[in-house]
This record gives C-alpha cells, structure tokens and sequence, in this order.
C-alpha cells in the first residue's frame, strides 16, 4: 500500500502511478495462473505416480506370495528328496522318483533366482526322526581325455581396440567345454564284392561275406546290439522301440526284432553255458532268485516263473553272474543246475537249495544281512530295545567288515576270527538268553529263532576269508531284473523267460567287470560267428579288452 504522502497530486502523475501498479497487478495475476497450472500438473503426476505405486505394491504382494509358495514347494520337495526312504520302496523305483525330483528341485530354485534376481541358497530338509548322513552335491567332473574333441573357434568382429582404435596383439585364448552328443542315426552299410573271372577255366571268383550273427539278415551287428541292449539293458520293450524308431522314418516291426531276439538266444547259448562253467568253479556261488510273471497263452493271465541268478564270490579273480530262469521255485530247478557244484554255496535261508545242501561237498553259508532284516521289521513295528541292540551289534560285525574287505584272504580271515569272532560269541550267548525270556511266536521270538537256526552258516565268513558276510553280491546283480520287470510287467512267454536269461547273463557280467555291456555286445556279435567251442573264453567279458 502506498502511503498518503507517496500519492501523486497531479492528474498525469496519478495516471503514470495507476498504470503502473495495474501492469504489476497483471503480472503477479499471470505468475500465480502459471503456478496454479503447474500445480494442477504436478498434481496430476503424482496421482499417476500414486496409482503406478498403488500397482507395484499390489504386483510386489503378488509377487511375495508366489516366492513364499515357491519357498514351501522347494522345502516339501528337498524333503521328500533328502529324506529317509521307505524300505518298502524298491531302490530303483527310487532312483527314478528323485531323478524327477532333481529335475522339480531345480525348477523351482531357478524360478526363484528369476523371482529375487539371485540364486537360492540350498535349504536344509527338516528334521524326520534321527539324523540322516550329510548329502553331499554333485561336482562337475572334468570331461573324458579320450572323448574326441571338435574345435569351434570365436573370433573378435574387428581386431582394432574398440576403446581407442589401435591394433590387437594376440595373447592367448580362453577354452571351455561342452560335452554335445550326435544322436544315434541309422544308415545302410553296402557289402560290394567286385566279381572276377578267370578266362582260363571260366570261374568266377567274389571275395566270402564276413560272416554274421544272423545270415542273411538285414540288422548289422551295431543294430542288433542296439536292440538288445535297448531291452535288456535300458529295459524299453520292443514296441517302444518300434515307435522310438519309426520317428527317423525306419520301420522296424517288433515282430521282426523279436525275430532277431529269437536267433541271438540260440547263437549266445554256447557262450553262456561256459560261462556258468567258469562260476561253478569257482569256491563260493551266491544264488538267490527272483520272481517273473510269465503271460499263459489264451487266457490273457500271467503265472510266476523264477530267474535263478548264481554268482561268483566278490573275491573270486572270475567276476561273473549266470541265469537260470524256470517256471518253478521247487528244489529241483537248483538242484539241476547245481548238479555237479562242490564248494561253498551262499544263499539266504530259503527250503529251496535243501537238497544241494545236504550233498556231500556242499558248504552252506548264510546271509547276514537277512538275519539283520528281520530285527529291523521288529523294531520298526514295535520299537523293541532288543532288536535295537541285536541291530547295533551286527552293525559292529559290519564295520569290522568295511575295514578288512581290501585285505588278502588269509589276512582277512585272522582278522576276523580275532576281532569279529568275540562279538559273535557273545550276540548268541544273548540271543538264547533272550529267547529264553520271550514268546517264541512272537516277532522277536521269531527273528532270534531264525539266527539260532542258522548260526553255522552265518558265522562260517569267519572261519573262510573267501566268504562275504551276506548275500547281497547275487541280490545287486538281480537288481537290473527288478527295475525290467516293472517296464515289462511280464515275459511273453516261458521261451521269452529263458531268452531273458541268456541276455542278462552277458549284461550283468559284463557291468560285474566293469566294462560297457552296450560294447561287449558288439564285440561278442562281431567275433561269435566265426568263434569255435575252444575259443569262447576269449569272448568272457573278464578277457574283454576296453
């Protein structure tokens, strides 16, 4: 406000002063519009902002509840891989459940690292009972020398500095590896043999056609291979085979290659029988057996016939396993095929190898690991402290094992007898005092009473460094059988049990010496044909040259 005496008194100084302070109204009028459109903007803008916010937030809640249920599922799914295993579920049913499992885990860790934009740290499973052994990860082993390599090299677009444009100098490369795979592809080896004539006596000469496990026949050696081990080995029955192949354009009815299969059995069955030749020489055989439903012809219905597995013992220089498959678990399917065996038969208790046992030269032992099974169905059922401590104590029997299986025969045996022979002297002075105090039908009455039954033929690995302590050698080399049968769910036919049995022979002993059975296969199918009687020991998988 302007004061009195600041007023002009003239009328063109008063008209001067008027204007002025107008054009200062006007101005002031113009900043606080221009202020005011400019709030009414920022206003705008921060309600976008407000309703983007009011978006991230829910989008983060979203986004927190879906790492939170990952969180769970991972967590369930490290618990049921890294938790204890039911022993009721087959060890390779088991393998192929956390093979998924690997496949679900690691799913779900990468979905979170794409969630958090960092890796998971592996979590602990939860506690499930007593403390389960440290799992320990896999580590990326390096690469096989004797794999061919193939060079792929990367070169710079330019060799100027893209930083300041002066030249490159070489220094050195960087290499790192991938292992990559050619899928197999099928292809037509053409056999030519150029004619000659002789002018003179007008004959006609053609070099002889090596010879081939089935003449005439249209599968390579490679092929037939492939086949065989693809169902024996890989267990894929043949009409998946049938389908797998028909992808490349190549029609191969699994009639036809059952064919094939048909005329292998015959052309492996002087092979195999050395082979048993070689196992029941030696001084011990495992045996066990296990069942194969056979499909019955016209009903559609399937009856139990047995693959009888004999097996060399684990120190025995012939590591080799032999099958012999029947429609029966009578005494006399053992019987026959051990008909002329003198040495140490191992085997688990069943009424079956009675009478091999009882002939003149036979020596039974027993399998300490069904002893010990039969304590753990007690103590998982009814938590017994006594089969608790008959489990603890063969345990003791087992570590001592662990530490001497390297040893020589003859070392091995006084280890043994001084250290393991104390411990089993005591657990059968307790086993009969136990069972003493119990009833003798109940569980535990029943378990003692097996171990007092066949005390001589448990404790007999002690007295012979020759001896394992249980059975399992034979019981890990039927496991493959296990894990077909459950692909196949049955042999077609009681000729297709004894097929089976001829092919698992050569497969299970070839993995027994270590050696790729897919690369025994070939060998044996590309020498056989020419081989005679006296040269199938060079065909053994032990002779096999890898």
């Amino acid at each position: 406000m302007y004061a009195a005496s600041r007023i002009p008194q003239s009328a063109s100084a008063l008209k001067v002063l008027t204007a002025s302070l107008f054009a200062q109204l006007c101005e002031q009028t113009r900043q606080v519009e221009t202020q005011a459109a400019q709030l009414e903007t920022q206003t705008a803008q921060l309600a976008t902002q407000s309703g983007q916010i009011e978006t991230q937030i829910t989008q983060l809640k979203h986004q927190s509840i879906h790492i939170d249920k990952l969180k769970f599922e991972l967590a369930r799914l490290k618990r049921w891989r890294f938790g204890a295993a039911s022993e009721a579920v087959g060890s390779e049913q088991i393998a192929l459940w956390e093979a998924e499992l690997d496949g679900d885990i690691a799913a779900a860790e990468a979905r979170l690292g794409q969630l958090t934009g960092a890796p998971v740290a592996p979590e602990s499973a939860p506690p499930q009972g007593p403390p389960l052994p440290p799992k320990t990860q896999p580590k990326r082993k390096p690469l096989p020398d004797w794999l061919p390599r193939v060079e792929v090299w990367h070169e710079l677009a330019s060799c100027t500095c893209p930083e300041c444009g002066s030249g490159l100098t070489p220094m050195g490369e960087e290499v790192s590896e991938q292992l990559d795979i050619i899928p197999a592809q099928f292809f037509v080896r053409r056999h030519i043999r150029p004619k000659y004539s002789c002018r003179h006596c007008e004959t006609v000469h053609t070099a002889p056609m090596p010879a081939q496990p089935i003449e005439r026949g249209l599968a390579a050696p490679a092929l037939l291979g492939h086949v065989l081990g693809s169902k024996y080995l890989d267990h894929l029955p043949l009409y998946r085979q049938e389908q797998i192949y028909a992808r490349d354009g190549v029609v191969l009815p699994r009639s036809t290659m059952a064919g094939w299969l048909g005329q292998l059995e015959v052309l492996f069955e002087p092979l195999v029988e050395r082979l048993a030749t070689h196992v029941l020489a030696g001084p011990v055989v495992h045996a066990d057996e296990t069942p194969v439903p056979v499909l019955q012809p016209g009903n559609g219905r399937t009856a139990t016939g047995y693959l009888w597995a004999y097996r060399t013992g684990p120190w025995h220089p012939i590591q080799a396993v032999v099958f012999d498959f029947a429609m029966s678990r009578a005494q006399a399917t053992p019987a026959r095929f051990l008909q002329d065996y003198q040495g140490i038969l191992q085997v688990d208790g069943y009424a079956g190898y009675n009478e091999v046992l009882r002939r003149d030269g036979v020596i039974e032992a027993g399998c300490m690991a069904h002893a010990r099974r039969k304590y753990v169905e007690v103590w998982e059922t009814t938590k017994s402290p006594a089969a608790q401590t008959a489990i603890a104590e063969i345990a003791r029997l087992y570590a001592i094992e662990s530490e001497v299986k390297d040893l020589p025969i003859d070392e091995r045996q006084r280890e043994r007898q001084a250290r393991a022979g104390p411990i089993l002297g005591a657990l059968r002075q307790w086993l009969e005092a136990t069972h003493a105090k119990i009833a003798h039908n109940s569980a535990l009455g029943k378990a003692i009473q097996y171990s007092l039954n066949r005390w001589n033929a448990l404790v007999r690995y002690v007295e012979d460094g020759r001896i394992n302590i249980d059975n399992n050698p034979v019981e890990n080399a039927i496991r493959g059988i296990a894990l077909g049968r459950k692909n196949f769910l049955f042999c077609g036919s009681e000729g297709g049990g004894h097929r089976a049995a001829l092919m698992y022979s050569l497969i299970e002993s070839a993995k027994l010496n270590g050696i790729n059975p897919n690369a025994y296969l070939l060998d044996v199918l590309t020498r056989l044909p020419t081989a005679k009687r006296g040269d199938l020991d060079a065909l053994m998988p032990w002779n096999f040259n890898k």
